[in-house]
């Protein structure tokens, strides 16, 4: 196979590989899905899965998962190799961190990393390939997910690069660390099992591809890969009108209004975000590191620019971002992250915002943006604050408990259409329903209704959704609304 000119024949071969990659990565992920036991990942999907060369260069990513974790994990994979190497890499190995700054931006997301080796009698010394997967576990100690903290030390237990296993023998000492400092000790155990399973699944799944096909690596398949798609990246850039332009988005925040200025260079080498002009680093766990705010850019431009381009490293190299250190999209440890997609999930609107500029037929109109993602956590120890339920006792048996639901209003009207009302644009995260929730918490919901926006009718319209907190529970989330700051309509009708 690997012998084959570059004839038609050989390109033919090349995009069927390339096909079922894309499939043994779902698959991937829908063994995350499956095994997980959290309702962030088993209802939301927020999750990311991927395959990635002996270079950590991201190739495929699962169809199922969200874009922060997608595109920030696919930067992500070369801090584990410089703190493994693949020549210290056996079969069985899963490393693991949920550091911020290397990873997906706050301490709830686990990112695990997995080594995939061939069988005999093909079997090499070194891994042929990686697989990386993400999940948002339901909780992971210290305030919960909310902005109160002030630094990334008060929002949870910090995992740093290391072992989650060796040769296939788990690191007993540090699930029993993980087990001791998170409220839900079961759910997020569960959840680390599943990353590993997951890895372990996409592993099987390429070797066969690989013994299927004939191939001993993935180096030149690899290559057709990451330069097709950088190629067709740069094709659609090239479609655009070159040049400066600027846009704001303002939003509430949490003890002031923020803003988010952003200029998009458009050149044929590829497009850059620069975010000079935006508010200065939050008191408060709304802050974002670099590689989110990479993510959520990248995102921004793909949806309009080259939407039909797999995502992979080849179509993300010519996407790029900076902002000044310090600032709200750019700070330095250890400034408080765990509400860091209030901010971050705005910046695709930042990025619509200049793209209207140059793109015939008008772009999607701001909308909700941000996901809301109440963490509830409660039991007996609580009962204090909340006076009597009921049945007049104030229930003191109630075992403890942790949970995190997702919602968002909707996204902004599209061209010609309306938005999609309680659907997260920007997020890709599904919303919960209702009985899940209360199935995993003593928690009680009522209702969930819609609520319409008030634009003169037949404009394409922005929606969004009304749901009550649950019953004896304390939210620990309260940043991010649109109330003061609603989102502008962009688009052209």
């Amino acid at each position: 196979m690997l012998s084959r000119p570059n004839t038609a024949l050989s390109q033919i071969h090349m995009q069927i590989m390339w096909s079922r990659l894309i499939a043994v990565v779902e698959e991937q992920a829908q063994t995350l899905v499956r095994t997980a036991f959290s309702t962030p990942v088993r209802e939301a999907g927020d999750l990311s899965a991927g395959v990635f060369d002996r270079d950590g260069n991201m190739l495929a990513q699962a169809v199922t998962g969200t874009p922060g974790h997608v595109n920030s994990m696919a930067a992500a994979v070369k801090h584990f190799l410089d703190a493994f190497p693949l020549a210290t890499m056996k079969e069985g190995d899963h490393y693991i961190t949920n550091d911020p700054w290397l990873t997906c931006g706050h301490l709830h997301d686990l990112t695990v990393v997995s080594p995939t080796f061939l069988r005999a009698p093909f079997a090499q010394d070194e891994p042929v390939g990686l697989f990386a997967s993400t999940v948002h576990v339901v909780d992971i100690g210290g305030l919960g997910m909310g902005p109160d903290g002030r630094q990334v030390f008060e929002e949870g237990l910090a995992i740093p690069l290391m072992a989650l296993a060796r040769e296939g023998r788990m690191n007993e000492d540090l699930m029993r660390i993980i087990r001791a400092n998170v409220r839900e000790p079961l759910q997020v155990e569960g959840d680390v099992y599943a990353l590993a399973a997951c890895n372990d699944e996409g592993s099987r799944r390429l070797v066969e591809m690989m013994d299927e096909f004939g191939i001993a690596n993935l180096d030149r398949l690899g290559e057709h890969i990451i330069e097709t798609s950088r190629q067709a990246t740069l094709e659609a850039i090239g479609k655009l009108r070159p040049g400066k332009y600027k846009n704001s988005v303002n939003m509430d925040g949490y003890d002031r209004p923020l803003t988010l200025a952003g200029e998009m260079t458009i050149a044929p080498e590829g497009i850059h975000v620069d975010y000079t002009g935006t508010s200065p680093a939050s008191a408060f766990g709304i802050n974002v590191v670099m590689n989110y705010t990479l993510a959520y850019t990248a995102f921004g431009v793909k949806c309009l620019v080259a939407p039909e381009v797999p995502n992979n490293a080849g179509s993300l190299a010519p996407i790029t971002a900076s902002a000044p250190d310090g600032c709200l999209l750019n700070v330095k440890r250890p400034r408080a992250v765990a509400a860091r997609h209030t901010v971050g999930h705005m910046l695709p609107d930042v990025v619509f915002g200049c793209l209207h500029q140059v793109m015939a037929g008008g772009v999607p109109a701001e909308g909700a943006s941000s996901l809301w993602n109440p963490q509830i956590y409660g039991g007996a120890d609580v009962q204090d604050e909340l006076g009597p339920g009921p049945n007049g006792s104030n229930d003191g048996d109630m075992p403890p408990f942790s949970t995190v639901i997702f919602h968002c209003g909707g996204t902004g009207a599209r061209p010609g259409k309306d938005g999609l009302d309680r659907a997260a644009g920007q997020g890709r995260a599904r919303r919960h329903r209702l009985p899940v929730g209360g199935a995993y918490d003593p928690g009680r919901g009522h209702r969930v209704g819609r609520a319409g926006d008030v634009p003169p009718p037949r404009i394409p319209r922005r929606l969004g959704r009304r749901r009550p907190l649950p019953r004896r529970a304390r939210p620990g989330h309260r940043a991010g609304r649109r109330r003061r700051h609603a989102g502008r309509a962009v688009v052209q009708f």
